[in-house]
């Protein structure tokens, strides 16, 4: 069955918001994209942090990305982690292919493959790393838009 797991874990630590799923099955884009929708709401209904207009679209746009190559490039579950860091929201995935990924140059004319490169555009650092049994894509996206900085 395709669904998000039971696992969600949100809590305040160390002046840090962070809420952790683990999602497997076709269905996990979308089920990806509402809980970061939801988790961006909480910060700013229940926490009182700004958050933009465009930095909400672009989490979520991040979250669509890292999760699709999750589901596409990776055997079984992967979890998406959303965490408050300063002034961004970092989005992470962690599935369990070891093989790190390229960060391809723009070509108009590549059908497909574009999505590491619109991470990379959308956030303000991005990091890519190897763990054990798998790798961590994070991306960190700032919360405030062009017009709010």
């Amino acid at each position: 069955m395709d669904q998000a797991a039971d696992g969600n874990d949100e809590q305040l630590q160390a002046g840090a918001l962070k809420s952790s799923t683990q999602f497997h099955g076709t269905e996990a884009v979308a089920q990806a994209r509402a809980r970061a929708h939801t988790f961006l709401a909480g910060l700013r209904n229940e926490h009182g942090v700004p958050v933009s207009g465009l930095a909400a679209e672009l989490v979520e746009l991040v979250v669509s990305e890292l999760v699709t190559n999750a589901r596409k490039y990776a055997p079984g579950p992967y979890l998406l982690t959303l965490e408050l860091r300063d002034v961004c929201v970092e989005v992470s995935v962690r599935d369990s292919n070891p093989a790190l990924p390229t960060i391809l140059a723009p070509d108009p004319y590549r059908i497909g493959r574009h999505g590491l490169e619109i991470v990379a555009a959308s956030a303000q650092t991005l990091r890519i790393e190897r763990e054990p049994g798998g790798k961590r894509i994070t991306a960190a996206v700032a919360l405030a838009g062009p017009a709010d900085s």
